[in-house]
């Protein structure tokens, strides 16, 4: 596998791949070991590039702010751990669904908001 050196970047990885006539491909296993590719990956295309990545869960940056406020609701016990799991789910779609709307409102698709119409007038 050939191995393309760039100027102050760690040695790059290529390979040419066959794409089938369902539109797949197979990710080489060095790419896939090397990555620690568990059951998903995420893909999109940035610079004109398709872009594969293994995908992370969450590794807990609002896992404080959601217990803190299940227990400030009065969940304890089972009940809180099955309130803490759902809500911990819904973090990534929110936080995709937040993403969309915002490329939609960069590229004039959708309304957007400005700095004024959520924090109020800037205080001088």
């Amino acid at each position: 596998m050939p191995r393309v050196k760039i100027k102050g970047e760690n040695p790059m990885i290529k390979k040419r791949i066959s794409v089938s006539q369902k539109r797949q491909i197979t990710i080489p296993i060095e790419f896939y070991n090397s990555l620690g590719i568990d059951k998903e990956v995420e893909c999109y295309v940035q610079n004109n590039a398709i872009v594969i990545r293994p995908v992370r869960e969450s590794s807990g940056e609002f896992d404080e702010q959601i217990l803190a406020d299940l227990i400030a609701q009065g969940l304890s016990g089972q009940e809180l751990l099955d309130k803490f799991k759902e809500t911990r789910r819904q973090i990534r779609p929110a936080v995709e669904r937040l993403l969309d709307e915002a490329r939609l409102a960069a590229q004039g698709q959708a309304s957007s908001k400005t700095y004024e119409d959520v924090f109020g007038p800037k205080a001088d």
